[in-house]
């Protein structure tokens, strides 16, 4: 991508205008290019079909037009699909499909790597090489509804940002793509079926309350006491669970939107009884509307397992015995390294 070129994505309604107006074009033909831009989910100007060489021609001498390329697919017995998509400057990153009889659900990618280095996460052993810009974000979201309608015949009704990096180490970029994918004039999604999935970063947690959004929010909780949090997420070290636990009651009275707690269990780590009356004493302290109880997915190089079958019903039993709503999560695309936590590039 030429630096001297600006991103035609990155140009509201009105530079489009403008930019239409100095060459003398015709009024309807911003709306005809913003609508390939956003809503068709155009890939380049060629695709513009209805605008003229020329016009076409004209545009790509002064902008530039980066979009991901899908570089690898790969579907999981259960239905779920992994992509993995190419950046304009040749980066990788990973989103999923995740169909079900009532909703299809994208796990979308918000950073090139991670810098959080959780201990029982892929992506965490990765670097982190950038952002993602919110028009790469959108566009990701876009392919994978594509996705859905050709193997489906549905479109997406949910965006997890699940997949790959920190959503609120890049917020503005992640707010600027929600606000495109809730728009009429992107993908006119409810933000309330979209969830923004975090480690825990208690001040961006605030701002987002502070911003009023109307999307839900999740916590990455994964262990109900302090020591065994730092020990398996060093966020934890600078973001206790007590300021957590203060930055989700703001965001809620800011907002009140929809909280959940996701919590992995690890075998001997975390799914005690000990363990699960932290996590009511927790649950307590924050108006959540449910825990999710995720099963792990193994991981090269990491030394968790999973508990049995038994030890997760003894551990859920407690939760539910304690007025916990509770669910658990079965991992969905394990056979492809599409599970939570399992996102490397493979």
């Amino acid at each position: 991508m030429s630096d001297t070129k600006q991103n035609i994505r990155h140009l509201s309604l009105e530079d489009l205008t403008a930019y239409f107006a100095s060459i003398g074009e015709k009024k309807f033909r911003t709306k005809q290019v913003h609508e390939w831009i956003w809503k068709k989910n155009a890939q380049g100007f060629d695709d513009m079909t209805d605008v003229s060489k020329e016009l076409r021609q004209k545009m790509a001498e002064q902008f530039s037009f980066p979009s991901l390329s899908v570089d690898a697919t790969q579907f999981s017995s259960d239905g779920t699909i992994k992509s993995r998509f190419t950046t304009y400057d040749g980066h990788k990153i990973e989103g999923v499909l995740i169909p079900t009889e009532k909703r299809n659900t994208a796990c979308v990618s918000s950073q090139i790597g991670c810098s959080l280095t959780c201990k029982f996460c892929a992506t965490g052993k990765m670097e982190r090489k950038r952002n993602l810009d919110f028009d790469e974000i959108y566009n990701q979201v876009a392919l994978i509804n594509e996705q859905s309608e050709k193997t489906y015949n549905k479109k997406l009704s949910n965006v997890v940002f699940m997949g790959m990096g920190e959503p609120l180490l890049n917020y503005k970029n992640v707010l600027k793509a929600i606000d495109k994918l809730t728009s009429n004039e992107g993908l006119a999604m409810s933000p309330k079926r979209i969830t923004v999935s975090t480690a825990g970063v208690a001040k961006m947690i605030r701002q987002l309350g502070d911003d009023k959004v109307r999307f839900n929010l999740a916590l990455s909780l994964h262990a109900a006491d302090d020591k065994k949090r730092d020990s398996i997420m060093p966020i934890n070290e600078s973001n206790s669970i007590d300021e957590l636990i203060s930055a989700l009651n703001y965001f809620y009275e800011k907002t009140k939107n929809d909280i959940t707690l996701e919590y992995i269990l690890f075998k001997d780590l975390n799914d005690s009884i000990e363990d699960a009356e932290h996590l009511v004493k927790i649950y307590r302290q924050i108006p959540t509307h449910l825990v999710n109880v995720i099963e792990y997915n193994p991981i090269a190089g990491a030394e968790f397992t999973k508990p049995d079958e038994d030890a997760t019903k003894t551990f859920t039993d407690y939760l539910v015995a304690h007025r916990v709503n509770v669910r658990v999560r079965r991992s969905r695309g394990k056979d492809i390294d599409a599970a939570c936590g399992q996102l490397a590039n493979k």
